[in-house]
C-alpha cells in the first residue's frame, strides 16, 4: 500500500483494500492466460515470453515508481524493507524454484489462481509447495548451515556494482527492451510469428523509445536523502547558510516557561542523553530527519523547533536539511549545547561591579540554573510520546 498507510488508509481498512486488490489482481492473472500451465512454461520452450513481459514491465515501473516517490518525499525509502541476501541459498533455491516452474508449470501466486478455476494440476502444485515447506520447516537443523552461508547483508544493486541510482534505472530499462525484442525475435523463430504481432512494429518501437525516455528522468529525480546530505556535509555551502538562531538566555527562558510550543530536536545520541533530556525534546538524527515520522513532528501548527548539538556547526548542518526538506520555524541554538550548560546550567556569579545590564542577565542564569535542572530531572521520568515510529512494511511476491 505504499505511502498511503497509515495517513490515508488505516491499519484495519488496509487488510480490506488489500482483499480487493488481491481479487483485482487474481482476475487480471486468470484473464491474462496466467492460470494455463502451456502459457508459463512457454517462457522455457521459446514459444510464448508473455511472462517475461509481464515481470519486466512491472519491475521496471516500481522502481521508476519508487524513485519518483522518494525524490518527491511521498514515499519513505527507510521503510521500504530489503531482504537479507544469501547467496548460496538464494542460488539454490532459485534452481528449486526455476525447476519446480518449468516441471509443474507455474509459481506459487499463479498456482492459486489456477486452483481457483478447478485445474487439478494446479492443486497438485499446491500440495507439492506445502510439502516442501513442511520439509523445509522440519529439516530446518541440517539446512540451516546453507541457509545462512554467504550472507550479503541488504545491499542495493546500483551500490554493489559503483554506479547511481538514476544510471542503474536507465540501464534496466534497455535491458527490458532489449529483452522484449530479444523475444520476439526467438518467438518468430520458433512458431512462426511472435505473440505480439497484432500491432503495427513501429508501435512497439514507440513504446520501447518512450520507456528509455521516461527512465532518463530519473536523472532529475537524484535519491533525496543522499543528495541532501552530501550538500550537508560541503563546508563552502554550510558557511554560506545562515539559519535562524535563538540565544541561551531566550532558549532558558523558554524552557522555564514550558512553552508548549517550544519543540526541541536533540541531535546528540540517547546514551549522552538519557536521564538529562530536555522538556519536550526528542532525540533525531540527520537521517532520521528525511523520515515520515519527521514530516509529523515538524508539521506542528504554531510551533517553534530548536535544534541542539554539542556544538554550531553539527546544528547548522540539520538546519540546512530541515530548509531543504521545507520544515519551517527551525532555529539553531546559538553557541550550541556546550554554551548552554557552560553560561546556564554549570553557571558561576563573577565577582566585581556589574552593569544594570549583565547583573539582571545574571540573576536570571542563576535561577535557570537551579531551576532547569529540576526540569530535566522530572521530564527523565516521563515517557516520552514521540517514541513511537513507523514499522517498516513487510512483504513480497
Amino acid at each position: 500500500m505504499g505511502p498511503l498507510v497509515p495517513d490515508i488508509i488505516g491499519n484495519e481498512l488496509n487488510l480490506v483494500v488489500a482483499l480487493l486488490i488481491g481479487i483485482a489482481f487474481g482476475f487480471i492473472l486468470e484473464q491474462a492466460g496466467f492460470s494455463t500451465s502451456r502459457k508459463l512454461v512457454g517462457l522455457f520452450y521459446g514459444y510464448d515470453f508473455t511472462v517475461l513481459r509481464v515481470f519486466f514491465t512491472a519491475g521496471i515501473t516500481a522502481m521508476l515508481g519508487v524513485i519518483a516517490f522518494g525524490h518527491f518525499g511521498i514515499l519513505d525509502l527507510n521503510l521500504i524493507y530489503i531482504n537479507p541476501t544469501y547467496i548460496w541459498s538464494a542460488l539454490a533455491g532459485g534452481l528449486f524454484m526455476g525447476m519446480g516452474f518449468v516441471i509443474g508449470g507455474f509459481c506459487p501466486g499463479t498456482s492459486v489462481c489456477a486452483a481457483a478455476t478447478g485445474k487439478i494440476d494446479a492443486m497438485i502444485f499446491i500440495a507439492g509447495s506445502f510439502l516442501g515447506v513442511l520439509i523445509f520447516a522440519e529439516g530446518y537443523p541440517w539446512f540451516e548451515g546453507l541457509y545462512k552461508a554467504g550472507f550479503w547483508g541488504f545491499p542495493h544493486i546500483f551500490e554493489t556494482i559503483g554506479i547511481s541510482q538514476a544510471s542503474f534505472a536507465v540501464v534496466m530499462t534497455i535491458m527490458a527492451v532489449g529483452a522484449f525484442a530479444a523475444a520476439a525475435l526467438v518467438e518468430k523463430r520458433v512458431i512462426g510469428t511472435p505473440v505480439t504481432s497484432g500491432m503495427p512494429a513501429r508501435i512497439y518501437y514507440g513504446l520501447g523509445i518512450g520507456a528509455i525516455l521516461i527512465s532518463l528522468t530519473s536523472f532529475a529525480m537524484p535519491e533525496r536523502q543522499s543528495g541532501i546530505l552530501e550538500k550537508s556535509e560541503d563546508a563552502k555551502i554550510i558557511s554560506s547558510f545562515a539559519p535562524k538562531s535563538m540565544t541561551i538566555d531566550e532558549f532558558a527562558f523558554r524552557i522555564m516557561d514550558e512553552e508548549s510550543s517550544l519543540h526541541i530536536v536533540d541531535l546528540r545520541s540517547p546514551e549522552h542523553t538519557k536521564g538529562k533530556s530536555l522538556p519536550n525534546s526528542v532525540n533525531m538524527t540527520l537521517a532520521g530527519m528525511f523520515g515520515k515520522d519527521a514530516a509529523k513532528f515538524f508539521a506542528r501548527r504554531n510551533a517553534t523547533y530548536v535544534i541542539v548539538d554539542e556544538d554550531e556547526s553539527a546544528e547548522k548542518k540539520a538546519a540546512y536539511i530541515a530548509d531543504e526538506l521545507g520544515f519551517e520555524n527551525v532555529f539553531i541554538l546559538s553557541e550550541g549545547m556546550k554554551g548552554f550548560e557552560e553560561k546556564i546550567l554549570n553557571f558561576r556569579m563573577p565577582e566585581g561591579n556589574l552593569s544594570r545590564a549583565d547583573s539582571d542577565t545574571y540573576r536570571f542564569r542563576e535561577k535557570a540554573r537551579n531551576v532547569i535542572p529540576e526540569l530535566i530531572k522530572n521530564n527523565s521520568k516521563k515517557t516520552s510520546p514521540e517514541k513511537k515510529e513507523s514499522k517498516r512494511a513487510l512483504g513480497g511476491c
